[in-house]
């Protein structure tokens, strides 16, 4: 990092075929109430005009730089990024989504203040609703891992944050074939190294939902990520290591209980078959997924999640 040219805070864009999207994601971090910020675009070998839209948004700004690279994937983008970065601090924004008009001077400030090593905001959605505050000021990492990785987190992992940059060093190395749930496992990284997490109740995050992707899971792809994901867990012992391999269960049922619930049977047979012996107890609706001939247990995950949905939307 040239420290001549050092700013505040570096606003990571990984870029790969969203055109449509870009020039609002940037105008909206252009527009912050900062004053001292960079962004750094890095066009993943993008096949459509995304990097031309990024060029002619650098070329307006100097405030932004962009890297085209060949296509390696999101986490090598932001991990390239990072590299080229000159920021103190260093948040991420996908191409699709952007920052509310005052996100980065709150984060800023926050960080600032209290002497954090990463702080989490909350989001707010294109249609207008809001995340949960699930925590308010500072978090211990063992409840925040294990909220993660057994899909119970209601905050965000990798958006609407801002970190350190030291404390993301190794921790962006994810290969590329994983390609769902990369972000949770950066995030996971992050927090074996117990770092000092403040929650803010703010929305600084708009998060564009329901938009489509061409991106297809397999079961080679989740053996791997549960693989990478349980040697990360081990660097924990003692009560704590337990709780986490409990949660890590509870992770390896969510996933197999998705399949289920697609109509994947073949292939949810296939990722059982495979799984870690299960850890201490789970829930109960979960044990009966995991102990349930494959079709019973399709039935009931999707009744659960009709029920659950109902709820929902009849509070």
């Amino acid at each position: 990092m040239d420290i001549n040219n050092e700013r505040k805070i570096s606003v990571i864009i990984p870029v790969y075929n969203k055109a449509a999207f870009i020039e609002d994601c940037v105008n909206g971090i252009l527009g912050q109430d900062f004053d001292n910020f960079e962004i750094v675009a890095v066009d993943d070998g993008s096949t459509d005009e995304s990097g031309a839209v990024c060029d002619r948004l650098a070329a307006a700004d100097q405030r932004m730089r962009v890297l085209h690279t060949e296509n390696g994937g999101v986490t090598a983008a932001r991990r390239r990024g990072v590299e080229h970065a000159r920021g103190r601090y260093i948040m991420f924004v996908d191409a699709d989504d952007t920052l509310m008009p005052h996100a980065m001077r709150t984060l800023y400030d926050c960080i600032e203040r209290e002497q954090a090593d990463e702080v989490i905001g909350t989001f707010c959605t294109q249609h207008g609703d809001r995340s949960p505050v699930v925590y308010t000021g500072f978090a211990e990492a063992e409840p925040l891992i294990r909220a993660i990785i057994s899909n119970k987190n209601r905050f965000c992992v990798l958006w609407g944050i801002i970190f350190q940059r030291e404390i993301l060093d190794g921790c962006l190395d994810t290969p590329r074939e994983i390609i769902e749930g990369e972000d949770k496992m950066m995030q996971v990284k992050v927090l074996m190294k117990r770092p000092k997490v403040f929650f803010c109740k703010d929305c600084v995050y708009m998060y564009n939902i329901g938009l489509p992707n061409d991106r297809r899971q397999t079961v080679e792809r989740l053996q791997l990520y549960d693989q990478l994901l349980f040697e990360v867990l081990h660097r924990w012992s003692g009560e704590e290591g337990e709780r986490l391999e409990e949660a890590f269960s509870l992770h390896q049922v969510k996933e197999y209980e998705y399949l289920l619930r697609t109509g994947n049977l073949s292939n949810a047979s296939r990722y059982k078959q495979a799984m870690h012996p299960m850890k201490g107890r789970l829930p109960l609706y979960e044990k009966m997924i995991y102990m349930l001939p494959p079709r019973m247990a399709r039935c009931l995950a999707k009744v659960f999640k009709y029920v659950v949905f109902k709820l929902y939307h009849n509070v």
